[in-house]
């Protein structure tokens, strides 16, 4: 290991240029990645498989504008310079870097980064006098180069850049290094792939009506927002506010609401949000961009409106729909950008033809009413009227109205129900691909040849509670994965042992592996009226990890003795177990049980027993229930009096018909076995939230609930005080 300077050239908060000297370490040896690799490299994790025709190196450039082109997955073989990554980090913000991450830990993409910056013989170190960028190309080329080398040659490279001069360079200077355009890379290597060139001439056409936007017009729209550093020192010192944009859907273009970010402000006027009254103040900002404020002074404060009007503008607003005043702010800047993918439709053929000669230009309407209206250029206007889109946005000048973006695919027919199921999943960020081959490979099999079973190791690290507890599980009749399940039983001492299991699926999901990974950019399973997207591969989440009934499964516990009397709990054991449910009762049947019906018919682990057998283990199942519910509602009782919060409020459950179509909604009756059930996993939760903060107290990350804001009391006060009534919210 080597060790070095690395000299940055910074800006300081208050706009002075900082000369900032870091260690650099460079190695001899850094994993490459790839399956080739000869070298004997500490590979681990993803690797580019030896299958593929070639491999290819983006430049900074092309991995900062068209990285959702290197997103398709029938690009293989794709390797991200460090140098690249970082420029991506540092120029384009977080948002685009975290798709980046996530694209290079996604599994179904062929993809790896390599750390060229680390390794002694493929980093090149910054030139006196050499920009920035011209460095990032060059020291991206050097590190193709050393990757070619490394793999003895065994697979083409193909460096892509938009740097014509980098392209006359270095064309012709290696054998089997090519660097071409970008363009030209798709054309020669991926000609069949339409999507892809679709995206790339879409990509370069917004850029371009860009440019030209700029240089006709310059009449600016909007301010300027101001510089990074500006804004960061107007934030320390207290000129500015930092907060999140929050866009009120009803009155998209009247109304926004910046969160503050933080700790709150001392002065009593900052409890509350900042209202941002119009477009024009809001200055280019869009739904969820953190943004820096500034407040107006306070005879210019302005009211929310507490009323709806339709088709209201900005000079329709009047002063008697208004609230109390309370702070007011404008943006002056942008601190990150929170773009994302949009769904959207065409205008109507009339207003396509009215826009002027240039139909290329469309302004399209997105399905989330607090987006603006986007630019986009197009000639597919009108095959494309009644279908839905997805757009991204690329930029929004101060010259310009709206926001500038391109095309980058077709979704259906507006109205289909695939079409719309389709366009929730984009607006709300939830990835519905298949698990890959890798993840699905971490997970053991089960199949009748190959049944899967305890393991006799691991059941010498777990307490086995197969024989000694009658464990059972109350769920929805349409439930598909149990992952809790509940045990009571009497001790010798006559107090009683209340128990609650939840499937213990870090047996099978490691940290860190292809499964863990998709599971944290997945975040929960998804539900819909006729569907489910799973977090998890339905091996585990419907079979290995689900407790069902005669199944041996793998579970942490959470085990009380509760005083026989007043059940106060006296001891309390946290475990891995090995449990086996006796029963998967439903909530209806459970209800039954506990209101003294025996002819309860939904309980399939009944059927077929000997009537005297079958009555002795009803009269347990009976007994398990109702001394659960006994339990239950003094626990509920004690926690209520203790100042425990209790959120009503009705579900509803979708009836569907034959063809899955929603034929009715139906609110869900409430029972008491509900209640009976929520309230053993609030005191699961309770338990070991205690038990963590006890022994993790750095590590646990426990919810606490903030109090309420006081503007959301706002009409409850004017209501209460037109009735001659006086609330304190405080």
């Amino acid at each position: 290991m080597i060790k070095t300077e690395k000299v940055l050239h910074l800006r300081s908060c208050k706009g002075r240029s900082v000369r900032v000297v870091r260690e650099h370490y460079l190695r001899e040896s850094v994993p490459c990645n790839s399956c080739l690799c000869e070298a004997q490299c500490h590979n681990e994790g993803k690797l580019l498989s030896q299958s593929a025709t070639h491999y290819v190196i983006p430049d900074w450039k092309v991995v900062q504008d068209y990285l959702e082109i290197l997103e398709f997955p029938e690009l293989r073989g794709i390797v991200f310079m460090q140098t690249a990554c970082q420029a991506v980090q540092h120029q384009k913000g977080r948002r685009q870097y975290n798709k980046l991450r996530n694209l290079l830990r996604d599994a179904r993409h062929e993809c790896v980064m390599f750390f060229n910056e680390f390794q002694l013989y493929s980093y090149v170190p910054r030139e006196q006098g050499e920009s920035l960028e011209k460095w990032q190309t060059r020291c991206i080329y050097y590190a193709t180069v050393w990757y070619y080398n490394h793999l003895a040659g065994l697979m083409p490279v193909v460096m892509v850049t938009e740097d014509a001069e980098a392209i006359q360079k270095y064309g012709s200077e290696t054998d089997g290094v090519f660097v071409v355009s970008f363009k030209s890379y798709l054309e020669n290597f991926w000609p069949d792939l339409k999507a892809v060139h679709e995206l790339y001439e879409s990509i370069v056409q917004s850029r371009k009506e860009r440019e030209n936007e700029i240089q006709e017009k310059n009449g600016k729209e909007y301010l300027e927002h101001l510089s990074l550093e500006i804004l960061e020192a107007g934030i320390k010192s207290g000129r500015y506010i930092q907060g999140i944009l929050n866009v009120n859907k009803h009155r998209s273009q009247l109304e926004a609401f910046v969160r503050i970010q933080g700790l709150p402000n001392k002065r009593s006027e900052l409890e509350t949000d900042i209202l941002i009254c119009g477009t024009k103040t809001r200055n280019r900002a869009i739904e969820g961009d953190v943004v820096a404020v500034e407040l107006l002074p306070r005879n210019e404060w302005k009211g929310r409106a507490s009323i709806l009007c339709e088709n209201e503008s900005e000079e329709k607003a009047t002063e008697e729909t208004e609230t109390e005043p309370m702070p007011t702010g404008k943006v002056v800047g942008i601190i990150q950008r929170n773009w994302r993918d949009y769904v959207v439709t065409f205008p109507p053929k009339e207003d396509i033809q009215s826009q002027g000669k240039n139909v290329r230009k469309i302004l399209v309407t997105p399905w989330d009413y607090r987006i603006p209206k986007i630019r986009i250029s197009t000639q597919q206007a009108e095959s494309l009227q009644n279908f839905r889109i997805i757009v991204r946005i690329d930029s929004w000048d101060s010259t310009s109205l709206y926001p500038n973006g391109h095309f980058v695919k077709v979704l259906g027919r507006a109205g289909d129900l695939e079409t719309e199921i389709a366009a929730i999943l984009v607006e709300n960020g939830i990835s519905i691909g298949p698990f890959s081959e890798a993840q699905l490979r971490e997970i053991p099999v089960n199949t009748p040849e190959n049944p899967w079973k305890v393991d006799a190791e691991e059941q010498g690290r777990r307490v086995d509670l197969r024989n000694t507890h009658l464990v059972f599980s109350i769920d929805p009749k349409d439930c598909e994965d149990v992952d809790d399940a509940l045990s009571v039983r009497k001790l010798a001492n006559e107090n009683l042992e209340l128990g609650v299991h939840i499937a213990d699926v870090t047996h099978f999901v490691k940290l860190n592996s292809y499964t863990d990974l998709e599971a944290r950019s997945r975040a929960t399973t998804c539900y819909l009226a006729d569907r489910r997207y799973d977090m998890l591969p339905a091996i585990l989440s419907a079979d290995r990890c689900s407790l069902l009934g005669g199944a041996d499964r793998y579970a942490i516990s959470v085990l009380w003795e509760l005083d026989k009397t007043n059940y106060e709990v006296l001891k309390v054991w946290f475990g891995r177990t090995i449990i086996r449910s006796t029963y998967k009762i439903f909530y209806e049947a459970a209800q039954a049980l506990l209101d003294g019906d025996r002819n309860v018919v939904d309980i399939p682990e009944l059927k077929g027993l000997e009537e005297k057998e079958k009555c002795r283990r009803l009269n347990d199942l009976i007994w398990a229930v109702e001394k659960l519910t006994e339990i239950a509602r003094r626990t509920r009782t004690k926690r209520s009096l203790e100042g425990g919060l209790e959120l009503e409020g009705i579900e509803i459950r979708v009836q569907l018909d034959e063809k899955k179509n929603i034929s009715d909604l139906v609110p869900k009756q409430p029972l008491e076995v509900h209640e009976t059930v929520a309230e053993c996993m609030i005191m699961a939760n309770h338990w070991v939230a205690k038990k963590i903060t006890e022994n993790l107290p750095h590590q646990g990350l426990l919810r606490c609930h903030p109090p309420p804001r006081q503007e959301s009391f706002t009409a409850l006060i004017e209501c209460a005080k037109a009735k001659r009534f006086k609330i304190d919210t405080r």
